[in-house]
């Protein structure tokens, strides 16, 4: 192969073959000089070192001849070694491409990672003589990859989503169905036990915790502990090697194209908003010796230190324009190439911060949506960080959802019987129209969740009224201390029957609350089957069977409620609705679209602070057009109280009754009844739900 580097091209960022060699392009605004280093097949030795011979703008750019897909290399790039302007440039340590689609090898532990020596008293001021080569993976030139087919997607509308939130290891490492050798990989997630078992549980769509190739953080592996859930990214374009099974990289895509075979969508939990290079004391991996200065955002008159909005020691740098553009070439590659359905964007505030704050009409939403290929993917929003105004729940453009934390803690805090908690969750069931309805959003705007990764499992709530976090080496601190859970006077496992009954309740009621409400309604994967992680909620670095699923023990029982809970929200459109309720007058009947009611039927007294059961009727939206208008009639009952209640039923118009179709204290809680009867027995601590039938059918 010639070394000889001919001036190539600025315009695509990344090492492109085109068949006879590859032009690398590597955006740095303010270095001096990029040498291009290649590398044996083994990744050990630097077989050569060649300048990049051009620069057009903030781009260096050559092109090779005769390189060839799978040859690797790195960067070594070279300027002023400045921390205190921002620079942090050291031809010592070797770079990761930002945009590289595979690494070879695995990052070691070594001080040669840090662009400073540590024992010098000037801390990172001073400058690092080691090699880092030995102990960072390599990029590798990529074979151009062929587009996925548009016709494979399944296309779910948002009033039609089921989200399952999962780990890609931590859902098959124990489940003892899936073959052994595709336990935690790609394949695995997409085997046939996994995907019957969804399947099942009428989930549209799977959340993959994050997959870009992310790195384990030092102070972990001195614990011997490993970054589990994957937030610390460091290629942005590369599926995490630690999950290849059989196929190696190839098995991410063959896991998209087999989950869209099911009908299931393919949904990315996605961190563009800091990288694995944390603050100042952090390593030198990439963006950090490429050019700190415009990846990342600094604080304002002391260059040296990071804007830490995320809380896990930088920013990036949203608002550049060649950091947008990365994003954004990100975001298409997954879509384009890799054939994903769309993005939960972790801590979104902060890719919406302008140098005035948060602006949902800030550089990065205005990119976002106006891309062609953007338009067609789903797009979710965590929407906080922890930066000043971080929690912006409810702001955020229209095209996106947003995780609801607040139905999180009002759904635990109403079944717990907290004081205030009915008035609360009233919202809540109705899609947090206080939060949502705006700019004419859809009433799914809301995810609502009881559990998501971060925070005791849906069995965990019930089992446990404190964190025990001991697990993760910080003596217990870390993790939320506001869990609105409830152990039922027993902190742990309990052999007490009854003690156990109360818990299996509690868990049916959550869930019944999540997929009753107006919203999309996400589950938090091993919920279904009553997985526990022994009350850690911060299971960030438990790659282990306290962060995998526990599927030994499953209850296939609470997995059966959950199939009844996704078929009854499928069964009726009142409880998916597109538009928001606010008691308008329908044209259709001229019937309100919502009505709240005490189990006599009888307008509810809202002042009431320990007001504790309420009964609902559901219709189709008002602000509907009449042709428009739902059919489908429900009333919703909720008891917290610990007593047995009965409940008058609202009248029927002529020729109809109500159905009994939910019952969430009986052991056959979708019984379907055609009783037609005008009181129905409400069970302390149940949710009942009816619907409204003619002639035995629903209508």
């Amino acid at each position: 192969m010639s070394t000889i580097m001919l001036p190539g091209s600025p315009n695509r960022l990344g090492a492109l073959f085109d068949g006879e060699g590859a032009n690398f392009a590597l955006f740095s605004a303010n270095a001096q000089k990029v040498d291009l280093c290649l590398f044996s097949d083994d990744g050990v030795s630097e077989t050569a070192r060649i300048t990049l011979p051009e620069r057009s703008g903030p781009v260096w750019h050559g092109y090779l001849q005769g390189i060839q897909p799978g040859s690797l290399y790195g960067y070594r790039v070279h300027g002023p070694y400045a921390p205190e302007h921002g620079h942090r440039f050291n031809p010592n340590k070797l770079l990761l491409d930002p945009y590289a689609r595979e690494l070879r090898g695995a990052f070691g532990q070594h001080e040669a990672l840090l662009g400073f020596t540590p024992s010098d008293p000037a801390g990172d001021l001073s400058f690092s003589t080691l090699d880092s080569a030995p102990y960072v993976p390599k990029s590798v030139v990529s074979a151009p990859e062929a587009l996925v087919p548009e016709v494979e997607r399944p296309h779910c509308r948002s009033d039609e989503m089921l989200i399952y939130e999962t780990h890609v290891k931590g859902l098959t490492k124990q489940f003892t169905d899936v073959p052994e050798e595709l336990r935690g990989t790609y394949e695995g997630l997409a085997s046939g036990p996994v995907l019957e078992h969804l399947q099942k549980l009428g989930v549209t769509s799977i959340e993959l915790l994050p997959v870009h190739a992310f790195v384990d953080d030092a102070f972990l592996a001195r614990k011997g502990l490993r970054n589990y859930w994957g937030y610390n990214t460091i290629g942005f374009f590369v599926p995490e090697p630690r999950y290849h099974g059989p196929a190696g990289r190839a098995g991410f895509r063959a896991m998209v194209q087999r989950f869209h075979a099911a009908g299931i969508e393919v949904i990315l939990d996605v961190v563009y908003n800091h990288t694995a290079e944390g603050d100042h004391r952090g390593p030198t991996l990439g963006f950090r010796g490429i050019d700190n200065a415009s990846y990342y955002r600094l604080i304002q008159g002391q260059s040296r230190y990071y804007v830490n909005d995320t809380g896990t020691g930088n920013t990036v740098n949203a608002s550049h324009p060649f950091v947008l553009r990365m994003i954004l070439d990100s975001l298409r590659y997954w879509v384009e190439v890799m054939g994903v359905d769309g993005f939960r964007f972790d801590l979104a505030t902060t890719l919406g911060r302008e140098a005035h704050g948060f602006d949902p009409n800030g550089g990065f939403f205005d990119a976002l949506r106006q891309d062609p290929v953007l338009a067609d993917v789903h797009l979710i929003a965590e929407p906080w960080d922890i930066g000043p105004g971080g929690y912006q729940l409810g702001q955020f453009p229209p095209e996106f959802g947003e995780w609801n934390d607040r139905f999180r803690d009002t759904s635990r805090r109403y079944w717990r019987g907290d004081d205030h908690s009915t008035q609360e969750l009233a919202g809540c069931v109705l899609g947090s129209a206080s939060q949502f309805d705006r700019d004419s959003r859809r009433a799914s705007s809301s995810v609502n969740l009881i559990t998501a990764h971060d925070g005791f499992t849906l069995a965990d709530v019930t089992r446990y009224s404190r964190r025990h976090n001991l697990a993760n080496g910080e003596d217990g601190r870390d993790g939320h201390n506001a869990n609105f859970s409830d152990n039922f006077g027993v902190e742990g496992d309990s052999d007490d029957p009854v003690i156990k009954a109360n818990r299996s309740r509690r868990q049916r009621n959550l869930l019944a609350t999540l997929f009753l409400s107006q919203g999309t309604p996400m589950l938090l994967a091993g919920d279904e089957i009553g997985n526990s992680q022994s009350g850690n909620n911060n299971a960030y670095c438990q790659d282990n069977p306290i962060g995998w699923i526990d599927w030994e023990n499953r209850d296939d029982a609470l997995a059966d409620f959950v199939a009844g809970l996704a078929a009854l929200r499928k069964d009726h459109s009142s409880l998916r609705q597109t538009r928001f309720l606010h008691g308008a007058t329908r044209a259709l009947d001229e019937l309100p679209d919502v009505e709240w009611l005490d189990f006599n039927c009888r307008p509810l007294d809202w002042r009431d602070p320990g007001l504790s059961s309420f009964a609902l009727i559901l219709r189709g939206s008002g602000e509907c057009p009449r042709e428009a208008q739902v059919h489908d009639t429900l009333l919703l009952l909720f008891n917290r109280d610990n007593d047995d209640l009965e409940a008058r039923l609202p009248d029927c118009p002529k020729g109809f009754f109500w159905c009994l179709e939910l019952d969430t204290s009986a052991e056959d809680a979708f019984p379907k009844s055609d009783a037609g009867k005008e009181i129905v027995f409400v069970h302390g601590q149940s949710v009942v739900v009816l619907a409204l039938t003619a002639s035995g059918e629903r209508i």
